[in-house]
């Protein structure tokens, strides 16, 4: 008899913009696929049509709108998506999931509570994954890149936002998930990713 595969990981990357999300994701895909490992990348706003319609119009919609469609694009981005690839045995990397939404709506005004009850049923992830660096390193990188979204069009946002993402780790805590910060002011994007790869690995399945 052929047994069915063993659930994969899931795990997610979270940190303020310009940090090296995508770049460390691609990194660590890379990674995990040398050491035979089946990857699937994702991205929140999923690709999706409701995904899509997010990500367009972040700059419109604001509070409680804007964390109540982010929320529905992530349960069907898990339906649709996440929670196949994980029950065919898939490791699923995810750039941003809860940890940006409990730092990115709140600087919208949205108690953590709210976000919380909002995202009672999702997928909580084996190891999120927390990047960060210093407040100028990110101001840095977001004048040479460009915003990409009203988030990042404030000066101050980085610290901001580096605040709330340790607000988000400890409450991932409290939720017992496993949480793994980063400062990659200075790691390269291959040194990062082996550091998760390694975190994934001392865990196990």
């Amino acid at each position: 008899m052929t047994l069915p595969p063993r659930p994969g990981q899931f795990i997610t990357l979270d940190g303020p913009g310009g940090v090296g999300k995508s770049t460390t994701l691609a990194a660590l895909t890379e990674h995990l696929c040398r050491r035979g490992e089946k990857v699937h990348a994702t991205t929140e706003p999923s690709h999706s049509t409701l995904g899509q319609f997010t990500r367009a119009h972040v700059d419109q919609i604001h509070g409680r709108a804007l964390a109540c469609l982010v929320a529905a694009d992530r349960y069907h981005h898990l339906h649709t998506e996440i929670q196949p690839r994980l029950a065919a045995g898939d490791t699923v990397v995810c750039d941003r999931y809860l940890a940006s939404t409990l730092v990115l709506q709140r600087l919208d005004d949205v108690p953590e509570p709210f976000l919380l009850a909002l995202n009672a049923d999702i997928r909580l992830p084996d190891l999120a994954v927390l990047l960060t660096a210093a407040p100028e390193t990110i101001a840095t990188r977001l004048a040479c890149r460009g915003a990409h979204h009203r988030f990042e069009e404030d000066p101050d946002m980085p610290g901001r936002e580096i605040a709330l993402y340790r607000d988000a780790a400890r409450t991932f805590e409290r939720l017992s998930v496993h949480v793994l910060v980063l400062d990659i002011s200075t790691l390269t994007p291959t040194e990062t990713a082996a550091r998760i790869a390694f975190t994934m690995a001392s865990r196990g399945r």
